[in-house]
Formats: C-alpha cells, sequence, structure tokens
C-alpha cells in the first residue's frame, strides 16, 4: 500500500467556520490494479466540488452503501450534496482530482443555494453554483497545478467569508454541531423543537441528530487513532470514552456511517489501498 499523490489540505484559522479541507488524489503513472482503484467513503454532513482533472469515476451498488444516481453525471466539476449512507466507487483508470469539502451552511450563505433539497445528490455543478463561483471554478480547473488551484481556493473564499463576519467554530464537526444549535436557538422568535429542527435542517441539510451521530463518530474515529496499539486497547472503552451508549451502539453507527464494523474499518484502513480517504484524515 503507497499513499503517493493523495494530499489532504486543511485551511487557515480564517476560513476553519467554511472550508474543512481538500482532499487531492493523483494516481498517474502508479499502476493501481481495478481493486485498488476502488474507494471508500463515509456518510458525511459536507458537501463538495469535484474537479476532474484527469480520469473518472463510477458509482458501485453495494450492499449498505448509498445506491448509485439514476441518472450518470460526467460533467468535469461536480457537487455533492450530504449523505446520510456511506459510498462506494471505483475509477475505470488513472485518475487526478481535486475535491473540496465546505460546510454546508457556509456554503449556503456565501452561494444562496440551499442544500436541504440535495441530499444523497451528486449534480452538475454548472447548474447549480453563482455566475461569480463558475467562472472562479473554471480558473482552478485552468490551473497550472495543485499549488496554484489551492491558491485559488484561498484567495477566492476567504474574503467573501469574512466580509459575511460569520466565524463560526468549524474544527471539529462537534463544535460546529453545537454552534448550529445555538445559533437556531437564538435567531429567532420561535422557540419549540420542531422550529429548531427545522433551521438546523435548512441550514445543514441534516436535521440535529444526525449531525450528532457524525459528531460522536469522529471523535472515536481520533480516539482509536490515539490508543491503536496502546495496552489494553478494546472498543468497550472507546464507547465509553466517546458519548456512546455502550460497545454495541458504537458498532451500528459505524456500521451505519461507513459500511463496516469497526475493527473491520480499523484493520482495512491499514492494510487496502481503497480506504486513503480515511489515513487522509487520520
Amino acid at each position: 500500500m503507497d499513499d503517493a499523490g493523495t494530499r489532504l489540505w486543511l485551511p487557515p484559522l480564517a476560513l476553519a467556520g467554511c472550508v474543512r479541507g481538500v482532499m487531492l488524489r493523483d494516481t498517474r503513472g502508479r499502476g493501481l490494479d481495478a481493486v485498488q482503484r476502488e474507494n471508500y467513503f463515509p456518510a458525511t454532513p459536507l458537501v463538495a466540488l469535484f474537479w476532474w482533472i484527469a480520469g473518472s469515476s463510477e458509482w458501485l451498488a453495494t450492499l449498505g452503501f448509498s445506491p448509485p444516481p439514476a441518472e450518470r453525471r460526467h460533467a468535469s466539476l461536480l457537487f455533492a450534496g450530504p449523505f446520510t449512507l456511506p459510498t462506494h466507487t471505483r475509477n475505470p483508470g488513472e485518475m487526478c482530482a481535486f475535491k473540496l469539502l465546505l460546510l454546508p451552511d457556509a456554503f449556503t450563505a456565501l452561494t444562496g443555494v440551499a442544500v436541504d433539497r440535495l441530499v444523497n445528490q451528486v449534480v452538475d455543478a454548472n447548474r447549480r453554483l453563482p455566475p461569480d463561483w463558475l467562472a472562479w471554478a473554471e480558473a482552478v480547473a485552468g490551473a497550472a497545478d495543485d499549488a496554484a488551484r489551492l491558491g485559488l481556493v484561498e484567495g477566492f473564499l476567504q474574503p467573501r467569508w469574512q466580509a459575511l463576519g460569520a466565524q463560526r467554530p468549524g474544527h471539529r464537526y462537534a463544535d460546529w454541531t453545537e454552534a448550529l444549535a445555538v445559533r437556531a436557538a437564538t435567531s429567532a422568535a420561535g422557540r419549540s423543537l420542531r422550529q429548531l429542527e427545522r433551521r438546523i435542517k435548512a441550514w445543514a441539510g441534516l436535521p440535529l441528530r444526525e449531525l450528532r451521530a457524525v459528531s460522536r463518530a469522529e471523535r472515536a474515529f481520533h480516539a482509536v487513532a490515539a490508543a491503536d496499539g496502546r495496552p489494553g486497547f478494546n472498543w468497550a472503552d472507546i464507547a465509553a470514552e466517546t458519548d456512546y451508549a455502550d460497545q454495541s451502539h458504537l458498532c451500528r453507527e459505524t456500521r451505519r456511517l461507513t459500511g463496516f464494523s469497526p475493527e473491520e474499518l480499523r484493520r482495512r484502513m491499514q492494510a487496502e489501498e481503497a480506504f486513503w480517504a480515511y489515513r487522509l484524515w487520520r
């Protein structure tokens, strides 16, 4: 297993409440076989812009994972909404892609595009983005290399995000989720639970309970990374440390969000090329 050509760019502090990161993946010249060209991704509350610099991807119909979309998308620039199930894809051949991950409420604030009707969808971004974003996206696609693309991302988003004056917590999902809950409780007259849930779902595309499930999963993911190899490591301890009711609760939610049991995910992440996205965030 070799993750050469796969990198994660984390945003500067000024963009922390807007951008979660950029995933850069280039398999050209690596000679990966069909199994190594598969990709596993967890469910996510984030929205994403994909630039296909080279190659493409096909969606695989795998039990427990998001079903392939009814209409296949071949655009070089795609937009993905939040996903409530994991996804399993494969690259038919060599590829190079640039994936910008954004917090959904920040994306809506910047573009006016609501994400609540784009959950579990991948669409042609050219049909969704406002004109200034399309012009910027075209410039990103035509940039000479990843460094230039990252410069365009930062240069475009930072002044727009700062102009909103919305420096929301964004370092971890739990920080962002609780900030959303507080904002929902203080930003309008209605205070009922249903009204709060409606606001959060409008901003994030997902209900608060789903955001808190992802927050727990992220805490568990990092707890496993910190504890892996430590004498006495066990899943019951991880569950207790990360706000699960018990080990069974941890197992159920991990399988729902990733498609795998915690132990199988840990094992395969260490050994298989297809789990490169998990290793990036670890």
